[in-house]
């Protein structure tokens, strides 16, 4: 018999894209609200200040920087990861060009809310499609089994330097920053069983060959 992972492939690739496209469109939502956006992107924002590339373009960039570190604490790399790296990006690009700028602040509040969510369940469709941890989630995990460090101390510890060097380069930091920083984990863990599809047969459950 094929295995589960086998039989469930073309559910787990479309929910593979379409999580990550989700997770562009998310942070678009996010930063058009202007109310301060999570910390990666504060950086890419950051970034895009000094450099004549797109946010979108940044993105991939720092992406492809995050993988480069994963060299040294032998992280292994899956598809998802890889498409994470490639497709966010430009999914963000498209919808920063679709969602308007310089809103009234009632609806910035709402781009940001509706971007969190949207980001939130996203990580829940990618994360649950089995292809792989993002960039970013493999540098914390990698770090974690180098140094030892709890989870929560290596990723604040992480996102407080992209932060800082965010703003130092122009990026958008505020009260968006701070409520991502207590709300996406609550979201993304709730996402994240929603849309968790088994990839291994119950030991029980198995039929015989």
């Amino acid at each position: 018999m094929r295995s589960l992972r086998g039989r469930r492939l073309p559910r787990r690739s479309v929910q593979l894209l379409i999580g990550l496209f989700l997770y562009g469109v998310g942070i678009a939502f996010m930063v058009r609200g202007q109310i301060g956006a999570a910390p990666w992107d504060v950086l890419s924002q950051g970034i895009t200040n000094h450099v004549p590339l797109s946010f979108g373009v940044v993105t991939i960039l720092v992406s492809i920087v995050v993988l480069l570190l994963w060299i040294p604490l032998r992280q292994r790399l899956g598809i998802g990861t890889v498409l994470n790296a490639l497709l966010v990006g430009p999914s963000a690009d498209v919808g920063l060009a679709l969602i308007p700028a310089d809103q009234p602040l009632w609806l910035r509040v709402c781009f940001f809310v509706i971007g969190l969510l949207v980001l939130s369940a996203a990580t829940g469709l990618y994360i649950g499609a089995n292809f792989g941890p993002g960039p970013r989630d493999g540098l914390m995990t990698g770090l974690h089994k180098k140094t030892g460090w709890r989870i929560w101390i290596v990723r604040t510890g992480i996102e407080v330097v992209v932060v800082a060097v965010g703003w130092a380069l122009g990026g958008n930091v505020g009260v968006g920053t701070v409520a991502f920083a207590l709300l996406v984990g609550p979201l993304c863990q709730y996402f994240m069983r929603v849309f968790a599809i088994p990839t291994h047969t119950h030991p029980e459950k198995r039929v015989p060959a």
